[in-house]
């Protein structure tokens, strides 16, 4: 009976990584052909300096305008290479699927779920964040973080590498809880009735030339 009772966990366990990887394809791939008007790229807070992550420019190029070989391209000219070469990727719906899997990973890598993070990171990043999980468990903690909601998301690198490799970088500034508790349950940070603002700057990456759909997560950098 007990190997029965395992065999129906596994299941189980399958099923929410399929249903995850499902979630991330249907939200981050879509394209529909409808734009939106590219807001102004935002601005470091008064007073940072080491953090600052410098944005390319947004605006478009004009027609006539002659473009060095060796000029990057623009942030708006980006997304529309990645565009042009993928048919499925809508930067308004990938937007979507950046703020859906954020909170998916930042639930899952809390509870410790390295089943639910494994197909949604590459390999480095998964590693890192399997290495945490155990480091907490072995010291009996336990991370309480929720997500209460993801205020802004806005893309603010984009590059298209060897004609094939899609890597969007997005910014995510989200209200969190977050509360870490010894193995007797005391707090030792955070706390339980303060809602705290994360921001964040995820990268994301596709092989646009492979049959798999899924982007996964390849880079954090945090802002504070």
């Amino acid at each position: 009976m007990g190997d029965g009772i395992v065999f129906i966990e596994i299941v189980i366990f399958a099923m929410i990584a399929a249903f995850l990887v499902y979630r991330l394809r249907s939200v981050l791939g879509r394209r529909t052909g409808e734009e939106r008007q590219r807001p102004n790229p935002f601005t470091a807070s008064a007073g940072q300096t080491d953090n600052v992550i410098p944005l390319p420019n947004r605006d478009r190029p004009r027609a006539d305008a002659v473009v060095s070989p060796d000029e990057p391209l623009s942030l708006a000219a980006s997304i529309d290479q990645i565009a042009a070469a993928d048919s499925t990727f809508e930067e308004k719906h990938f937007l979507e699927g950046a703020k859906a899997a954020f909170q998916m990973i930042v639930e899952a890598f809390a509870r410790g779920d390295a089943a639910a993070l494994r197909p949604l990171l590459a390999d480095d990043v998964f590693a890192s964040f399997d290495r945490v999980i155990r480091e907490r468990q072995s010291k009996g903690e336990t991370d309480d973080t929720r997500v209460q909601r993801v205020r802004e998301a806005e893309v603010v690198e984009a590059r298209l590498d060897q004609g094939r490799y899609a890597l969007v970088t997005v910014r995510l500034v989200s209200d969190q809880i977050n509360v870490l508790r010894d193995r007797n349950g005391a707090v030792i940070d955070g706390d339980p009735n303060t809602v705290v603002e994360a921001n964040d700057i995820w990268t994301f990456a596709r092989d646009i030339q492979s049959r798999n759909p899924n982007w996964a997560l390849t880079e954090i950098r945090a802002v504070p």
